[in-house]
């Protein structure tokens, strides 16, 4: 499965877990691809639920604060 099917396949899933705010696709700091998965506050028990692989595809978790749309 590609990271682009695994996205698609879990988007909801990750959207639905309080305090995340976006789930896309990018390169983690050593170039691989990666799920990324945005939350609010890393030290909140809810960036504990992202799972830390998905199909065989490393999530990596970072603090995006509050969004707002502009």
């Amino acid at each position: 499965m590609t990271i682009q099917e695994a996205k698609r396949m879990h988007e909801d899933a990750l959207m639905a877990i309080p305090g995340v705010v976006s789930v896309g696709i990018g390169l983690t700091v050593g170039r691989e691809p990666a799920i990324m998965v945005g939350v609010v506050d890393l030290r909140a028990s809810s960036a504990q639920q992202v799972p830390k692989m998905l199909e065989g595809h490393p999530v990596f978790v970072f603090e995006a604060g509050r969004l707002a749309a502009q």
